[in-house]
C-alpha cells in the first residue's frame, strides 16, 4: 500500500477527497438537481406531472405569489444576524481576552443550549414572551406596561427567538477567530502610542473578519429559511418563506411550487454569499494566513 501511494503520490489528495466529494454529491447535488427538474413540471398529484422546460413559469409564479415572504426573511435574517453580532463579538471578546481560566467554562455556557432541542428552546419563548409571562406580566401588574401590550405573535418576538436560537453559530467563530490573534501585535500596537481603540480598529478587527464572516454565514443562511420561529412566536402576517415552502410540499402537495421557491432561496443566498464575501474582502485575508 505504501509503495503505491508513493508512486502515486498525485492521486491521494483525490483519494482523501473521495468520501467527502461522494458524501456531497449524494446528499446535495443530486438532490439539488431533482428539486430544479421537479420545479419544471406541470399538473397536480392527482393526475400526475410532466416536466418541460416551458415550465419555467413557475419561477415567476412563485416570485410574484410569495415575494412578501422572500422579503420578510431577508429582513428578518438581516435583523437577526446583525443582533447576533452586536451579542457575540463582546461576548466572544471577552473569553478570548479576559476568560483566563474560566474560558472552557465560557464556552460550555454558550453551546449549552444545544443540549436542548431546538423545538423545546422554542416554545420556551412563547412562555417568556407571553402576556402574562415572566417577563411581560410583572410589568404590567406594577402599571409600566398597559394591559393590551404584547410581544408574543409580532416580528420582535419572531427576531427575538432567531438571534436566541443562534446565537452560538456567530459567537463560536468569531472566538475562534480572535484566539488565534497574536496578542504581541496589540501590545506592539499600543507600545506605538495606539489608543486601546485604535489598537482593537487597526489590528483585532480586521484579523477577526474571518471569524466574521463564517458567523454571519451560519446565522443568516439558516435563519432565511427557518420556519418554526415563525410558526410558534409569529401570526400570519409574520410568515417567512420557509413556511410557506413547509406548506406547499406538505400540506398543499404543491411540488413543482414548493421546489421552485427551494431554489429561488438557494441560488439567492449562493449569490448573496458570494457578493458578501467580495465586500469583506475575506479571500485576501484568508489566503494572508490568518
Amino acid at each position: 500500500m505504501g509503495g503505491f501511494l508513493r508512486r502515486h503520490k498525485h492521486a491521494v489528495p483525490y483519494l482523501l477527497l473521495a468520501p467527502g466529494l461522494l458524501w456531497l454529491t449524494v446528499f446535495y447535488v443530486l438532490p439539488g438537481f431533482q428539486m430544479f427538474m421537479t420545479s419544471l413540471w406541470s399538473g397536480t398529484l392527482e393526475t400526475g406531472y410532466e416536466f418541460a422546460l416551458s415550465n419555467v413559469s413557475n419561477y415567476t409564479e412563485a416570485l410574484t405569489r410569495f415575494w412578501p415572504q422572500f422579503s420578510r426573511s431577508i429582513l428578518y435574517g438581516a435583523a437577526a444576524t446583525a443582533l447576533t453580532f452586536a451579542i457575540s463579538y463582546p461576548l466572544a471578546y471577552t473569553i478570548a481576552f479576559r476568560g483566563g481560566r474560566y474560558k472552557n467554562l465560557l464556552l460550555f455556557l454558550v453551546v449549552a443550549p444545544f443540549f436542548t432541542s431546538f423545538l423545546l428552546r422554542t416554545v420556551s419563548w412563547t412562555i417568556i414572551l407571553g402576556d402574562t409571562g415572566i417577563l411581560l406580566g410583572p410589568l404590567k401588574e406594577i402599571g409600566v406596561l398597559p394591559a393590551e401590550f404584547q410581544l408574543l405573535s409580532t416580528p420582535i418576538a419572531v427576531v427575538a427567538g432567531i438571534t436566541y436560537n443562534f446565537l452560538p453559530f456567530m459567537t463560536l467563530p468569531i472566538y475562534v477567530s480572535l484566539e488565534k490573534i497574536d496578542k504581541r501585535l496589540v501590545e506592539a500596537a499600543e507600545d506605538l502610542f495606539a489608543t486601546s481603540f485604535g489598537a482593537f480598529r487597526r489590528i483585532t478587527l480586521p484579523l477577526s473578519l474571518p471569524g466574521i464572516f463564517a458567523g454571519s454565514l451560519l446565522t443568516f443562511i439558516p435563519a432565511m429559511g427557518d420556519y418554526v420561529n415563525a410558526e410558534l412566536l409569529g401570526n400570519t402576517e409574520t410568515t417567512m418563506i420557509g413556511n410557506v415552502i413547509q406548506n406547499q410540499f406538505l400540506t398543499q402537495n404543491n411540488y413543482p411550487t414548493a421546489s421552485a421557491l427551494s431554489f429561488i432561496l438557494m441560488a439567492g443566498i449562493l449569490i448573496a454569499v458570494a457578493v458578501y464575501a467580495r465586500l469583506l474582502g475575506t479571500d485576501e485575508l484568508t489566503a494572508g494566513g490568518v
